[in-house]
């Protein structure tokens, strides 16, 4: 019997080569698929990354931003010189960079090729979801951490407002509360109040809510008229429906520490995980962490955030990549080890432009 021909699906070029380097890269085609894949993995499940503030920082572990207060105004009197009435106050804030935050996989020549799917393509995309959930979760916890906390400028008769946090509804009942559609909308428009008497700009203001509140608003837009006109049928269902609150859009995420967990799987109550995250002190607990980011029971009471884009602020050095073992190393182990990387940091900003919604009678404490 003939022997059959294959079909070359991952060769460049109709190659023969066995190897996996240069002409004899018999995988040439699946690792650029990968990479691409990783990124769009990664760049479809992080939304807080084009929320905030985000800049590059090319040598350095930190990055500061320079807070200045604001200045007094007077009336004239003629026959007098202008000659400046003090400088503002300043003050600044630092985000450290954290250290190299990775997910990889080791795949096995031989596990490939028997596969009757995509490997590759289906492990990037984990990859890139995992680097992404970590990515949210921690900006979320710093707009958290922001809402609680006075602002740097604090000089005499120079004070600048501080973060907000708001209840939903007036009881103590933490769940119900929470997921009650009319309370929600009614902190909303407290909480665009607050952020108007505080001088944020109206520009850039964004909720993120918990998907189960998210529904919840989806399911009463016919009562409490947040309907998107210009979205019908699918489109109202898959949660897009929904535009925004009081100027504030709003997007939905299971990355956000709603009440000390993250999003489960099927009932809110399921427990959540903050493995690997949690620190007691901001820095000290947890290797690799570089920033204060609280624990688990600094979120108890959280009831989704609401922010304008200068709450927060994002520092890369390294943005989402991807690397994979080639030559002598494939060699060796008859696979390639897959590897996502990146290196951030984030903080709150300006305290004034974080709020967070909470579902009982007392917040949770500053950390």
């Amino acid at each position: 019997m003939a022997n059959a021909t294959q079909t070359a699906l991952g060769r460049s070029n109709l190659s023969t080569g066995t190897g996996y380097d240069g002409a004899n890269d018999k995988y040439a085609l699946y690792l650029k698929l990968f990479s691409g894949e990783m990124f769009k993995g990664f760049q479809h499940n992080t939304i807080a990354r084009d929320l905030v503030m985000k800049r590059t920082l090319k040598s350095g572990k930190s990055l500061q931003f320079i807070y200045t207060g604001r200045m007094d105004s007077s009336f004239h009197t003629p026959g007098t010189p202008i000659l400046g009435s003090g400088d503002p106050p300043v003050a600044e804030k630092t985000i450290n960079v954290d250290d190299l935050l990775i997910s990889s996989a080791f795949v096995y020549d031989l596990d490939e090729t028997l596969a009757h799917y995509e490997l590759r393509g289906e492990i990037s995309r984990k990859i890139g979801y995992a680097l992404a959930e970590k990515y949210d979760r921690l900006i979320f916890r710093a707009i958290a951490r922001g809402a609680r906390a006075a602002h740097p400028i604090s000089a005499t008769g120079k004070v600048e407002p501080g973060g907000s946090t708001i209840q939903i509804g007036s009881g103590a009942g933490a769940l119900a509360d929470a997921l009650d559609s009319d309370k929600i909308v009614a902190a909303f428009f407290e909480a665009a109040a607050v952020l108007d008497e505080k001088g944020v700009s109206s520009e850039g203001r964004v909720a993120v809510l918990s998907p189960r509140q998210y529904y919840a608003l989806v399911e009463n837009v016919a009562t409490n008229a947040l309907i998107n006109r210009d979205e019908q049928g699918t489109g109202l269902q898959s949660g897009q429906g929904i535009m925004s609150i009081a100027g504030i859009k709003i997007y939905r995420s299971m990355n956000i520490p709603f009440q000390g967990k993250y999003g489960t799987s099927s009932t809110i109550d399921n427990p959540g995980s903050f493995v690997g995250e949690s620190v007691e002190d901001g820095r000290s607990s947890v290797t690799g962490i570089n920033n204060n980011y609280g624990n688990s029971t600094s979120f108890a009471k959280s009831a989704g955030l609401i922010f304008q884009r200068e709450a927060a602020g994002v520092v890369e050095t390294i943005g989402p990549q991807v690397q994979v073992t080639s030559g002598d190393v494939s060699v060796i182990y008859q696979g390639d080890v897959i590897l996502g990387r990146l290196a951030m940091g984030a903080d709150y900003l300006n305290p004034a432009a974080c709020v967070e919604l909470h579902a009982t009678n007392t917040p949770d404490a500053a950390f």
